[in-house]
C-alpha cells in the first residue's frame, strides 16, 4: 500500500512536470510563430487585431497599405515617387532627389527572424549603405513594430541617421504632435494651433509645396473621419538631428494631393561594418469623432505613449 501510494505521487509529479514542459514548449512554439502571411507576389501583410500592414517587399519594401478593419489610413495616390511609407538616410542634402532607389524602389529579399518578417535592401552604389526592416507585432499594445537598420558597407566611418517618411491623403485631416508652436520652423509657412499640449494642423490645398520641422517628444499623430494613427519612436534632444534635419517633420504636395508625416533617428557616426537601429511603433484605432484638437484625442495618444 505504502509503495503503491509512493508510485502514484511520483507519476503525479511527473505529470505535472511534463505539463510544464508541455506549456512551456507550446509558449516558445507560439512565440516563433510568423507575424505576417505571404498575401501574393512580392507582397505580405502583419496583422495585429483588427489592424494589418501590408509591404511590397519588390517595392522598395515599402508599406502600402496600413488599415483598421477594412479603412484605409495610407495614401494610395499612384504617383511616381510618392506612395506609401517608405524609409531613407538622412541628411537629404547626400542624395537629393530623387530617392536613393536600392533603398525606396528596388527589391529587397525577404527572410523568417525568430517569427519576425525582415527584408534587406541591395547596397547602395552612391552612398554604402544597406538597409535592413523587420517587422513584428506587441499583442498586449496591438502594435506594428518597425525596426529600421543602416549597415555601413563603405570602408570608412560614415554619419547618417534614419528616416520614416508616410504618406497621408490631404483632405480633411488632422496632425498633430508636442512642440510649442513658436518652435515650429519656418515660421508661419503652415498654420498650427496650440491647444491640450500639443501642436495642431489642419490639412489644406494650395498650389504650393511645403515643409516644416519641429523638436517633438517621440510622437506624431494623424487623425481623419473614421480613424487616429498614432507613431512613436525615440524623443531627440535638439542636438540629435542630422544637419538642416529635425525629429518631426511634416510636408504638404501641392493640391489635394498628399501629407508626409516623417519622423528621424539620431545622426549616428557608424565604423565600417556597423549599424544603427531605430524602432517606430505604429498604432491605429477606429476614432470617430470631429476633426478638430479636442482633450479626448490627447488623452488616447497619451495612454499610449506613458
Amino acid at each position: 500500500m505504502i509503495e503503491e501510494t509512493f508510485n502514484l505521487i511520483i507519476m503525479k509529479k511527473v505529470f505535472v512536470l511534463w505539463a510544464v514542459l508541455a506549456a512551456l514548449g507550446c509558449a516558445n512554439a507560439y512565440a516563433n510563430e510568423p507575424v505576417y502571411e505571404h498575401v501574393g507576389e512580392s507582397k505580405y501583410r502583419v496583422t495585429v487585431g483588427d489592424v494589418a500592414m501590408t509591404i511590397d517587399a519588390a517595392a522598395g519594401g515599402k508599406i502600402l497599405s496600413f488599415k483598421c478593419g477594412d479603412v484605409e489610413v495610407i495614401s494610395l495616390l499612384p504617383m511616381r515617387e510618392a506612395f506609401g511609407s517608405t524609409f531613407w538616410t538622412s541628411p537629404q542634402k547626400e542624395w537629393n532627389w530623387p530617392p536613393v532607389p536600392e533603398y525606396d524602389k528596388m527589391a529587397y529579399t525577404v527572410e523568417e527572424k525568430d517569427g519576425s518578417l525582415v527584408l534587406t535592401s541591395q547596397v547602395s552604389e552612391r552612398l554604402k549603405y544597406r538597409v535592413r526592416k523587420e517587422f513584428t507585432t506587441d499583442e498586449k499594445e496591438k502594435a506594428v513594430v518597425v525596426t529600421y537598420s543602416i549597415v555601413n558597407d563603405a570602408n570608412e566611418a560614415r554619419k547618417v541617421a534614419p528616416w520614416e517618411i508616410t504618406r497621408v491623403p490631404n483632405e480633411g485631416g488632422l496632425i498633430f504632435f508636442e512642440a510649442p508652436t513658436e518652435s515650429i520652423t519656418p515660421a508661419d509657412l503652415m498654420t498650427f494651433q496650440s491647444a491640450y499640449g500639443a501642436a495642431w494642423y489642419l490639412s489644406d490645398a494650395t498650389e504650393a509645396n511645403r515643409k516644416v520641422n519641429a523638436d517633438g517628444e517621440g510622437w506624431l499623430a494623424y487623425k481623419n473621419e473614421k480613424l487616429l494613427m498614432l507613431k512613436k519612436f525615440q524623443n531627440l534632444t535638439s542636438s540629435q538631428p542630422a544637419p538642416g534635419e529635425a525629429e518631426i517633420q511634416v510636408y504638404v504636395n501641392r493640391g489635394k494631393t498628399y501629407i508626409e508625416l516623417e519622423s528621424q533617428g539620431a545622426y549616428t557616426e557608424l565604423q565600417p561594418g556597423e549599424s544603427l537601429s531605430w524602432t517606430v511603433r505604429w498604432y491605429l484605432m477606429p476614432d470617430s469623432s470631429p476633426v478638430e484638437a479636442s482633450e479626448g484625442l490627447m488623452q488616447k495618444v497619451r495612454e499610449l505613449i506613458k
